[in-house]
């Protein structure tokens, strides 16, 4: 029997796992299935015979990967200008199923995406190996060509790094309470209502893509965050909502049924910390809301 063929049933075991990795590596979902479908060519023509730990063996692979594609990525993204999110992974505002809890679990949300977005690649991967994954740094060294010392201050680095990104409240109903209050509020045009909702701190990230650039912003504090919420208002009650990473978002929807942003928000004690808007009509498609097609945008 070839390699792959006694290898398929283990490794689609493990997939969910290693797209898991790929996400919080990269923050891209296209790229992690990238990763995970070059994982599988590798190791397809590799000699297994000696691996003892598959999983483990797996991990590696699906991070040499990821950091290679990491790295090719940012050179090219030195010459970009604006706010670029990672990609949401949307599920109904009801519940989840088992891919989605893989791939968002353990408070991957957009905003911690965005922190880790700002580490170098072999930063990034000794946190997400270690901090999330618990691999052992003598086992994470080699990936990134270092010894085990400096990988462990390089996730050392990245730690300080993450604890600036915001925790949310652990209640989702008092999460969506505060989302749907702030919609209400920017669609009646309550500003005061708006500022009571939003964490003097707050920070509001859109990222229109290439089609939208004059959407792409990065607004910080509550007065100025208020001001633009009006915004939100051209959609009527065309807003539907949804888990975006675990935490209250909403997709909102043009008047022809099409989704025109993808939103999420970090409530912590009752207010809004942070909002993050997708509204790059590109990758908007790109994302599965299939679960959405059986119901009728709200008006």
């Amino acid at each position: 029997m070839a390699n792959g063929d006694w290898l398929v049933e283990p490794f689609e075991t493990h997939r969910s796992h290693l797209r898991a990795v790929a996400y919080r590596m990269l923050g891209s979902l296209s790229e992690a299935d990238d990763a995970v479908q070059e994982t599988w060519l590798r190791v397809s023509r590799a000699d297994s015979s000696e691996v003892e730990n598959l999983r483990a063996w797996l991990t590696t692979i699906v991070a040499r990967v990821s950091l290679n594609m990491l790295r090719s990525r940012n050179t090219r993204r030195e010459t970009s200008i604006g706010e670029h999110l990672p990609d949401p992974v949307i599920s109904p505002d009801a519940g989840t199923d088992p891919e989605y809890e893989a791939l968002i679990s353990d408070s991957v949300g957009l905003a911690l995406l965005v922190v880790l977005d700002t580490l170098s690649p072999a930063e990034r991967l000794a946190f997400v190996l270690h901090d999330v994954f618990g691999m052992p740094f003598d086992e994470i060294a080699p990936i990134i060509e270092r010894s085990p010392v400096a990988a462990r201050q390089l996730a050392s680095r990245a730690r300080r790094r993450v604890r600036g990104a915001p925790v949310p409240d652990p209640d989702l109903r008092a999460q969506r309470a505060v989302v749907d209050a702030f919609l209400a509020a920017s669609r009646r045009g309550d500003f005061e209502a708006l500022l009571n909702l939003l964490d003097p701190d707050v920070v509001l990230r859109v990222d229109g893509g290439t089609t939208r650039p004059r959407l792409t912003r990065l607004i910080r504090g509550r007065t100025a965050v208020a001001a633009q919420a009006g915004g939100f208002a051209r959609f009527g009650g065309s807003v539907t909502p949804v888990l975006v990473n675990g935490v209250a978002g909403a997709v909102a929807w043009t008047r022809k049924g099409e989704p025109f942003a993808v939103g999420s928000c970090t409530v912590r004690d009752g207010r809004i910390v942070t909002m993050e808007v997708l509204a790059d009509p590109e990758r908007i498609r790109q994302l599965d809301l299939t679960f959405l097609e059986a119901e009728t945008p709200p008006s």
